[in-house]
Order: C-alpha cells, then structure tokens, then sequence
C-alpha cells in the first residue's frame, strides 16, 4: 500500500493476552491519544511491542475508523479511544522478535546521544515510525513466523510495571516506602552483604578476564571474597582518570564497580543487594548532574524480586528531572540473569566486548500504552 503509515503499538504481556481473548479485533488507546488515533487510516499498520521484554510480537492493520468505547477489554485501564484491526502477523512471546536483534536495521540505533537512548523511542503508542522501520519490522516478523526461534521469556518480565504517574517533570513514579530496617519483617542478615560482595567480585573478575582495566570503590579495595583480595586483580586501577574536577571524581571513585579502556570508563554498576537501593542512584544522580554529557553506559545490578521497586526508584521525580532523565541513563541487570550469562560465556570471556551486557540490562523507562 503506498500510503501506508507505520505506528507503534505497546503491549504489556497482560493486555496483550486481553486484547487475544476479547477477539484480537479492536485495539484501544487512552484519552490523551484521541487526536493521533483520529489520524488512523485503514490500512495503516500498527507494530506490536511487548514492553517488559522488549520483543515485536504483531503487525495489525488498521480497518476501521477512530470509535470511542468503554467496553470492557482490558483490566487496567479503559483504552477508550479505538480502532477496529486485523492480524497481518502474529507471534507468541516467546518467539516473538527482540528488538535489539534489529540494531544495525532500525534507526533508532543510530548516532545515539547516550548508550540507552533508542528506548526512548518506544515509550508511548502511536509514535510515527518511518517507513524504513517499519518495513524492517514487518520483514522480521514474517521471518520470525516462518521459521520460529524460541527465546524464553521471564514471566515477571511480562507482567505490569510501575504504573506512570504525571507531572511537570513528565511520567514519573512514587514507590512505595520500604519498611524501617529495624521493623520486625524485615532481617538485614550478613549473606546480604556477601551477595554484594560476590557481585563485585564477579563483574571486577569478568572486566579483568576481558582486558579492561577495573576500579572498586575506594572504601572496598582490601575487601576479600573466596579469600582473594579485590586489589590483587591484575587490571586493578590504583587510581583515575584525570579528566574530571575533584568533586566528580569523589563520586565516582566511591561506585561499586568500573570498567576501563585507558581513560575511558566504558561501564559503571552500582550494586543493591539488600532493601536499599538509594545510595548508588544518588551517586548516579550526582554523575549526571556534573557530567551531563558523559555518554557512561549505568547499571544497577540488583536481586530479581526487586526489579519492580528499582525501576520505580528510577522513575522518582528527582530522577526523571535530570538531563537526560535516569531511567534513559541506567538500565538494570538482575543478579540471576547476571550469572546465567556468565556460566554460558565462560570459555571466551577474554573476546566480550561490553556491548554484550545489552543481552541481559532491562530498560528502566517507563513504557506508556
């Protein structure tokens, strides 16, 4: 169709399910998205993305005119502003298309302004995306339904993340407080503290096995995991670069974990293995804020049950006013997918690059359908 216009559609993987069993003939939008769903043509193609897991899962062709509805579809939330659709290609999560397989063919990838900036371009539905991606989409999805790979999903993933509240500052969130360390709920036992010590140990090892230089944070150079001491490390920086005034160097001499290449530090982690989590993101905060035009790939490396209240520390409003906004800056990387990924690269670590930390590092933005 040669005026075919491509939009982008976003799917939790439970409105995804809901919008499969009322039919899959009507997909919804909020208020706020009347006048851009008005501009819907019939024949116009909507891309599924499932947020969460990062995945296209669907091209669904417009055919219908704009309709307001409150027909119950969906659980969460209303999506009243409507057009009636039909399925051009459909997957299941699992072999739907992860969208970083696609980065030397969408130009969401290019001349990125930070490591994490293409996810801005998948946060709200009924973006305009060029013809280019859209076909290149389009193509991987018939592909990937012609011949199938099956990629697990981590269920968790799938589900709802923190709900977007508004403000001045944009989509931020307000997570809920944690109860006092001293509650009675709640036990601070020492294997805490040996899960962080342990994540340290294992991204300084595998910076070192990759042929990076490494850098703990200062106060945690004489700590001793599996009776190795940090500093022993053969890539262990004794000092940093020079580049930065002294009080960005207070701030990132005291994060967790640094890799180099030379001068440049090409990851930093902050690691949050017990309730807290506050502390490395100020340090992050304090990064951005010195140095805003300091492209550093962030990660906060943190247990699987706490990916949720991460991504809503992330989203806080104090982060969301940075420039640019934490959540574009910081991606997480859970602590199971962390030695998962390590296990299975064990016999070439010396010819990673950093870039394979994409493969497990979740988006922090909050996806808006």
């Amino acid at each position: 169709m040669a005026n075919r216009t491509y939009w982008l559609d976003l799917f939790t993987g439970t409105t995804w399910r809901e919008f499969l069993g009322a039919g899959g003939e009507i997909s919804g939008f909020r208020e706020r998205h009347w006048a851009a769903v008005q501009k819907l043509k019939r024949g116009d193609y909507l891309l599924c993305y499932l947020t969460g897991v990062s995945r296209w899962i669907a091209v669904l062709e417009v055919a219908s005119e704009a309709f307001r509805s409150e027909e119950k579809i969906w659980e969460f939330d209303v999506f009243p502003c409507r057009v009636g659709v039909r399925t051009v290609v459909a997957l299941e999560p699992e072999t739907a298309v992860p969208i970083l397989s696609l980065r030397d063919r969408l130009s969401f990838f290019r001349d990125l302004k930070s490591p994490n900036a293409w996810t801005g371009r998948v946060r709200s539905s009924l973006a305009k995306l060029s013809v280019e991606d859209g076909e290149a989409v389009l193509a991987a999805l018939v592909e990937a339904h012609r011949s199938p790979v099956s990629r697990p999903v981590d269920l968790s993933k799938l589900e709802r993340r923190p709900r977007a509240l508004k403000s001045k500052a944009g989509s931020v969130t307000v997570p809920e407080p944690e109860p006092e360390a001293g509650d009675a709920t709640i036990e601070v036992e020492p294997a805490a503290v040996s899960a962080h010590a342990e994540t340290q140990w294992l991204l300084l090892r595998l910076g070192n096995d990759m042929g990076l230089d490494v850098w703990v944070a200062r106060n945690d150079k004489n700590r001793v995991v599996h009776g190795v001491r940090f500093d022993s490390l053969p890539k262990m920086r004794q000092t940093l670069p020079v580049q930065f005034d002294e009080a960005t160097n207070r701030t990132i001499e005291l994060i967790d974990v640094l890799w180099l290449s030379g001068n440049a530090i090409v990851a930093a982690f902050e690691i949050e293995s017990t309730t807290s989590i506050y502390s490395g993101l100020l340090r992050m905060s304090d990064l951005i804020t010195m140095q805003p035009n300091l492209a550093i790939p962030l990660f906060l490396v943190a247990p699987d049950d706490r990916r949720e209240k991460v991504i809503a520390e992330i989203n806080r409003p104090t982060f969301a006013r940075l420039k640019p906004p934490m959540s574009e800056m910081c991606r997480y990387i859970p602590f199971s997918a962390l030695k998962r990924r390590l296990k299975e690269v064990e016999g070439f670590v010396p010819y990673l690059k950093p870039e394979f930390l994409d493969e497990i590092a979740e988006s922090c933005e909050i996806e808006e359908e």
